[in-house]
């Protein structure tokens, strides 16, 4: 897939459906499932509803009792096992041992993230947001392939975000090595890389049956801003300076129940069997942007570009395999 499949399908519901309303009617007994920060914010939403139409899901978590915690009123049907998304090792015990059971795997869903922190390293001296969001949901979908391919009809959902508006792949200097760090151009670059993982995992794997997509979940409140001050996000518009949130903000941002839910179409929806490696956006194929897209929605030509996932999957792969 590219730019040029990325045509909207009509698929019946919209920006405010929820995940619940989305998965409704579907039965995912015996599939299991696993999501990345599926303890908090959209993730909790997203285990949720996998739960409800049958599946069995396992939660990776760099802090297994808070994750057990969270995830006490569903803990039937879930597994919360420990992995941190920034520490490689971890990463490859974690998919070592899922692999071990020699269960199937039928959903993967890339949901945990970071969001414009200050300048970290992970692994061998990467930026954070480009090794947790991109290079370390990379490894652990690789390394789970096998599982995938078993399942017959796997879907792996990497969640993007708008932000990638903010920034193609820095491709001479993607850890800030060399040039001043910049919290937003990283995160943006981060969000392209997701979407365009997607992309190349389709193109790697649909030929073994497992389709891959990428999800722009929306504007929701979240522990994501973590890292953003009040004064940040009242000077980007998110909020007033009492704190209260401003009108036009409540209308456009979703909940965490309606945040999930593109993530739960593309990983459910019928209507995408044969569209892999898409950008999604509010339960549809998002479009490609133009020059009367908002900087809120859409996808732009460089984050559903074949060249450039073939480009970045070269690189990440070399930049794991050195790791």
């Amino acid at each position: 897939m590219a730019a040029s499949d990325q045509q909207p399908i009509s698929s019946g519901f919209h920006a405010k459906s929820t995940a619940l309303e989305v998965i409704d009617g579907t039965d995912l007994g015996g599939k299991i499932a696993i999501v990345t920060g599926g303890y908090s914010g959209i993730g909790t939403e997203t285990t949720r509803a996998l739960v409800a139409a049958g599946a069995s899901v396992v939660v990776p978590a760099r802090r297994k009792e808070a994750a057990e915690a969270e995830l006490a009123d569903i803990a039937g049907q879930t597994i919360v096992m420990e992995m941190d998304l920034a520490d490689l090792s971890s990463i490859r015990r974690f998919a070592e041992a899922f692999l071990s059971t020699n269960r199937q795997l039928d959903l993967l869903i890339n949901n945990a993230g970071i969001m414009a922190c200050p300048l970290t390293r992970v692994g061998p001296g990467w930026e954070s947001q480009f090794g947790v969001n991109h290079l370390g949901h990379m490894e652990l979908a690789r390394l789970l392939a096998p599982a995938l391919i078993r399942a017959d009809g796997a879907r792996v959902v990497a969640l993007s975000s708008t932000a990638h508006a903010m920034s193609d792949i820095l491709w001479d200097d993607p850890h800030f090595n060399h040039q001043e760090y910049n919290k937003w151009v990283a995160y943006g670059q981060a969000k392209t890389a997701n979407s365009l993982f997607a992309l190349g995992f389709d193109a790697k794997y649909r030929g073994e049956g497992v389709r891959a997509f990428a999800v722009h979940p929306g504007g929701i409140f979240t522990p994501l801003q973590r890292h953003l001050p009040e004064e940040e996000m009242v000077a980007l518009g998110w909020k007033n300076a009492d704190g209260t949130i401003p009108e036009a903000v409540q209308a456009m941002f979703k909940t965490p129940e309606q945040g999930a839910s593109t993530t739960i179409w593309a990983a459910t929806s019928p209507k995408l069997a044969d569209r892999g490696g898409v950008y999604c956006e509010d339960c549809d194929i998002g479009k490609l942007a133009d020059d009367n897209s908002q900087r809120w929605e859409h996808v732009r030509p460089w984050a559903c570009d074949d060249d450039a996932a073939l480009r970045l999957w070269e690189m990440s792969e070399k930049m794991l395999s050195e790791a």
